[in-house]
């Protein structure tokens, strides 16, 4: 039985999120999930291992390695490893609900490898392709699916790579949440786990506690 943990990512969590002066975080805490009201900053600098895993990804896709790529959403191309392609392009015509089912089956079949026997090192957050040649460790799945999403177009507002801690494990864990808006207009986060094997909604899990959440433009800390 796999142990699915990720405890480097409670030390980093603490390190980062400790680094940002709390006047650089806006001062209007507001609701969001797992029960926790959430403070929003534009400013990344701290989050070092996000960063140099979108710049590491950002420079494959426009090296000149052998990498094929196709014509994707907009102006985003798909390109990478050829089984990852291949995947996105056999969901990308399917409603978003069967995208996030599809896209979080797939990656959590992947075989969970810690860091520290991965890269060496005892946090180290991978791109797709490097998961997808060595895969990884919680936040690594976390951001195959969250660049696998924004490949076939997903709004980078509605996707947030999430730090967590684990009530009943006691360790740091990293999910993908992402927010679907229902018909009343009303947007509900769910969550996609490496550790569940279904997409749930973020309210029918009592056992997280996020510290932080992020995507390519801000960063949130949760406040209890």
């Amino acid at each position: 039985m796999k142990i699915l943990r990720c405890i480097a990512v409670v030390f980093f969590v603490m390190t980062a999120v400790a680094a940002v002066p709390v006047g650089a975080l806006s001062a209007s805490p507001q609701p969001s999930f797992f029960n926790t009201k959430e403070v929003q900053s534009d400013d990344l600098k701290a989050f070092t291992k996000w960063l140099g895993a979108l710049e590491r990804f950002s420079k494959a896709r426009k090296s000149n390695e052998p990498m094929k790529c196709y014509p994707g959403p907009g102006q985003m191309q798909i390109c990478g490893n050829s089984e990852w392609i291949e995947f996105l392009k056999s969901v990308k015509g399917l409603n978003k609900l069967d995208q996030l089912r599809q896209v979080n089956a797939r990656m959590n079949k992947a075989t969970y490898v810690q860091d520290k026997n991965n890269w060496g090192q005892n946090d180290y957050w991978a791109t797709p392709q490097e998961f997808m040649a060595r895969f990884g460790d919680c936040e690594d799945y976390a951001i195959m699916k969250y660049l696998s999403l924004r490949m076939l177009g997903w709004d980078d507002n509605d996707l947030r790579v999430v730090a967590v801690k684990d009530l009943n494990l006691k360790v740091g864990h990293a999910i993908l949440v992402v927010y679907m808006t229902a018909r009343s207009g009303e947007r509900i986060p769910l969550v996609l786990d490496n550790q569940i094997g279904s997409v749930v909604k973020a309210s029918s899990i009592r056992h997280y506690q996020p510290v932080f959440s992020i995507n390519q433009k801000f960063w949130w800390r949760h406040l209890g």
